[in-house]
């Protein structure tokens, strides 16, 4: 891959440098669902900065949701807070076989790719971000030796109730969904870091490692969660629902195809995909090239808009012809409330904005014929088995049913058949000889 551009974070009135431990403990906690261990972060600012990692399993393919966490480590970077990426291929196949082993090496690769693809996108600098795969460490004496004490403490219920929101649930679960979340604790200590950070769906896990770690000699970690990324169709964002989300390369047509399917009732908010969106991505992304000093890049902000404004509606001459520049995202919310923005106009707003985000990344694979090859090994083609074909079966007709001309033809096939069966009678005679023979050899 070419070398990263060096990039930029949204620096606030201070530099980087000369930050407080208090104000970087505000940029790493701000615009966060949950925190955990909220105090222990402050100690450890008054000595150090701070060390995180960031995980995320190579199973399906990336989607738009991933904007949220990789553009809240831009955050954590202006707070000099050393971020790991953790690619938990071991995880991957450990989550009820959802990648096949020998595809997850193929997916580490492509994650790795399209991570680097975002952070590109997004302008931030890649040389503070350290890419650890999870076998490179997972497979050696000493953590097998902490996964098997972490067993024998750990109930199967326990167990599953920590893995409830993130291992895919079946009824007769599989062992190795069992320990997702035992080596999920683990990874904290074997990463060195002093918290961890993912959506609120890993809350039982991080409660898990919480309450686990000390029991095996190990320093309990903060843990630090982001609001989940509605899914378009209701939901949670999911890349085994392909109508939930939208894949990092979706060509426009197919965005266009989702977002106009999405869940977006007139004057509904509650349960609106295109809202959600708009609120826990579009917006919070421009407010980071904003930061950047990049504000003209927002391409969901209209000519003539204030210069505070975080998200236009053009209106459609069709639907009203009114347009609309917004402060928040409440503000928008509150105007599609009472009927005041068209869906149809929002949802126009919302194909632009997600488009103008993806076309770097879009632009990068296109250019990289390395890129393009990792996608294909991380995801063949499926081959579907052909259909076999039904062999028909042949049910004679019912005598009863049968014309006289049709008795007299099937007496004439099973008399037929009946001869073919029976042996000839030359043959019968000849065995009855040659037995008489014997008889009369051995009596002799």
């Amino acid at each position: 891959m070419a070398d990263a551009p060096e990039g930029t974070l949204p620096v606030p009135p201070t530099t980087a440098a000369q930050l407080t431990a208090a104000e970087k403990y505000q940029l790493v906690t701000q615009n966060l669902a949950e925190v955990l261990g909220g105090d222990q972060l402050k100690a450890i600012l008054d000595e150090r900065d701070l060390i995180a990692y960031w995980g995320t399993a190579p199973t399906g393919r990336p989607h738009l949701g991933y904007f949220v966490p990789l553009a809240k480590l831009a955050d954590f970077l202006t707070a000099s807070v050393e971020v790991k990426v953790l690619l938990a291929d071991v995880h991957a196949f450990l989550d009820n076989l959802k990648a096949p082993i020998e595809l997850v090496e193929a997916r580490v690769d492509y994650y790795r790719r399209l991570i680097t693809a975002v952070f590109r996108s997004l302008n931030l600098p890649l040389d503070k971000v350290k890419f650890v795969v999870g076998s490179s460490y997972q497979y050696t004496a000493n953590y097998n030796l902490d996964k098997y004490k972490l067993t024998s403490i750990t109930s199967e219920h326990d167990a599953r109730k920590a893995g409830a929101e993130v291992v895919k649930q079946v009824s007769s679960p599989l062992l190795s969904g069992l320990l997702y979340p035992l080596l999920q604790a683990l990874d904290e200590e074997y990463l060195g870091v002093d918290f961890q950070f993912g959506g609120v769906d890993q809350r039982k896990i991080f409660t898990y490692a919480e309450q686990y770690l000390p029991k095996i000699g190990y320093t309990k970690r903060s843990h630090l969660m982001n609001l989940m990324v509605p899914g378009l169709s209701g939901g949670k964002m999911s890349s085994s629902d392909p109508n939930s989300k939208i894949d990092f390369l979706d060509p426009p047509a197919v965005v266009k195809s989702k977002i106009q399917k999405a869940v977006c009732a007139p004057g509904e908010v509650e349960g609106n995909g295109v809202l959600a969106f708009i609120r826990h991505v579009v917006v919070p992304l421009g407010e980071l090239f904003r930061g950047q000093g990049r504000a003209s890049v927002r391409a969901w902000v209209g000519e003539g808009a204030p210069a505070d404004a975080v998200f236009t509606v053009e209106g459609n001459p069709k639907f009203g012809g009114e347009t609309h520049h917004f402060r928040s995202v409440d503000e928008l919310e509150d105007a599609y409330a009472q009927n005041a923005v068209h869906p149809g106009d929002l949802k126009s707003a919302c194909i632009a904005a997600i488009n103008a985000l993806l076309a770097p990344i879009q632009a990068e694979f296109n250019g990289s014929a390395e890129f393009q090859e990792a996608e294909r090994r991380a995801y063949p083609p499926e081959v579907k088995p052909a259909a076999k074909k039904k062999e028909k079966k042949y049910t004679p007709k019912p005598e009863h049913l049968m014309t006289p001309e049709e008795k007299a033809r099937q007496a004439e096939k099973d008399a037929a058949f009946a001869a073919k069966k029976q042996p000839k009678q030359g043959g019968l005679n000849e065995t009855e000889q040659l037995r008489e023979a014997v008889v009369d050899t051995l009596s002799q």
